[in-house]
């Protein structure tokens, strides 16, 4: 026959509670082997049985020193950051030369030829004109994928117009952003 537990009213015990092993303090009997405690440092009430219970009980102060960490446990002081420079408003308010995107050289494209192209040409004459670099390997494919996003996405307000089966030209919309984007590097 199993020796029986002796748990002690206000001693603290490990607790399995919800698949976990919780520090519980031990406040009542219920009896026939069930008991109400609080978890600690939470103080939630929680209620157990003698088989979900382990250990030997320790005083709230023993588990209280147990669980605060030595002073040669504790982790080294950070040092004090250094003073970093401001930015200055110059520097955060530079835009950075960035790349045109293949659509955006596409617009560009298309504006210089001022009729309805295929992507293959486009993807041509960016790529002879440097406007557009890319290691792809169906470049005319992907702008077209995108030149078909851009008009689903937007509706009316895309830059781009689907003429014929597979040709494209500028909208009013597409113009606009050409001169716009024309004036800006001018």
């Amino acid at each position: 026959m199993e020796k029986r537990k002796m748990i002690q009213i206000g001693l603290v015990y490990s607790v399995k509670c919800a698949g976990s092993w919780l520090p519980v303090r031990i406040d009542k009997s219920l009896g026939h082997g069930r008991y109400e405690g609080a978890s600690l440092p939470s103080g939630k009430t929680v209620k157990t049985c003698t088989d979900a219970i382990k250990g030997d009980g320790e005083s709230v102060e023993q588990w209280e020193a147990r669980r605060t960490p030595k002073e040669h446990d504790l982790p080294a002081p950070v040092p004090a950051a250094k003073d970093k420079k401001p930015k200055t408003a110059a520097k955060t308010n530079e835009k950075k030369d960035r790349k045109p995107s293949g659509l955006d050289a596409a617009v560009t494209v298309l504006a210089e030829a001022g009729k309805p192209m295929n992507t293959s040409d486009m993807v041509k004459r960016m790529l002879e004109t440097g406007l557009w670099k890319t290691n792809g390997k169906t470049p005319a494919a992907t702008i077209y994928a995108a030149i078909i996003t851009e008009i689903a996405k937007k509706g009316d307000k895309s830059r781009f117009r689907k003429t014929e089966r597979g040709h494209f030209e500028l909208t009013a919309a597409g113009i606009a952003a050409r001169t716009a984007a024309g004036k800006a590097v001018a």
